[in-house]
Parts: structure tokens; C-alpha cells; sequence
């Protein structure tokens, strides 16, 4: 899946810090960061455009997940 304009950006300016700042490997961690969040979003996006309607429970369980919270996680019966 393409990336959008935001996303060219981000990769572009990690790309550029990284290579003016060879020995601070950190100096461009939010872009990256940034770069999989919006990934990570766009696939979920593209997953839940496909899904039937997910139920309460459901989403609860899902949310549990994407918050790191944990709750919920062990209901995550099939």
C-alpha cells in the first residue's frame, strides 16, 4: 500500500537525520515512530473497512491491545 504524503515526509526527514547524524541513531526516533504508527493505522483502517460490524465485546478486546492495557486480552476466546 502506497504511502500517503504524510508519510513520504516522515520517511524522507528520518531519512535526512539519519544520514547528517550518522552516530545519534536516536536523533530521528520520532519520525520513525511516527512512520509506523501511521502504518499501523492505515492497515487497521484497511481491516476494519473489510470486517463485518465487530461487536462491543469485540472492540473492547481489540482496544485492550492497541492501548497495551491488557484488559481483556485473556477473553480473547475464539
Amino acid at each position: 500500500m502506497p504511502l500517503s504524503i504524510e508519510g513520504r515526509r516522515l520517511r524522507a526527514r528520518a531519512a535526512g537525520l539519519t544520514s547528517r547524524h550518522p552516530n545519534q541513531p536516536d536523533v530521528a526516533i520520532d519520525e520513525r515512530r511516527q512512520l509506523k504508527a501511521d502504518a499501523a493505522e492505515r492497515y487497521v483502517r484497511d481491516l476494519v473497512d473489510q470486517w463485518p460490524p465487530l461487536t462491543d465485546s469485540q472492540r473492547g478486546r481489540l482496544a485492550a491491545l492497541l492501548t497495551g492495557s491488557g484488559e481483556g486480552a485473556d477473553d480473547a476466546a475464539p
